[in-house]
């Protein structure tokens, strides 16, 4: 399952470390990437058995917004 959200990071630092430290640790077996070049700085995450909910309270976490598009 494919689920894709909005977010608020503007720099591919930012998305690196999110990507590298935190998400790829939390869901190792998932392909997530950002396309921080589309206007809505989206996240994909492609795995299957997660909560959208859980996703955004870890983004807010560190500080950034995260917002699933439907």
């Amino acid at each position: 399952m494919i689920k894709i959200f909005k977010t608020n990071v503007t720099h591919a630092t930012d998305g690196n470390h999110l990507l590298e430290n935190v998400l790829q640790q939390k869901y190792p077996h998932f392909k997530i990437n950002f396309d921080l070049e589309d206007c809505d700085k989206i996240l994909r995450i492609d795995g299957s058995d997660f909560d959208s909910n859980e996703l955004v309270t870890l983004m807010d976490t560190y500080g950034f917004l995260c917002e699933e598009l439907h």
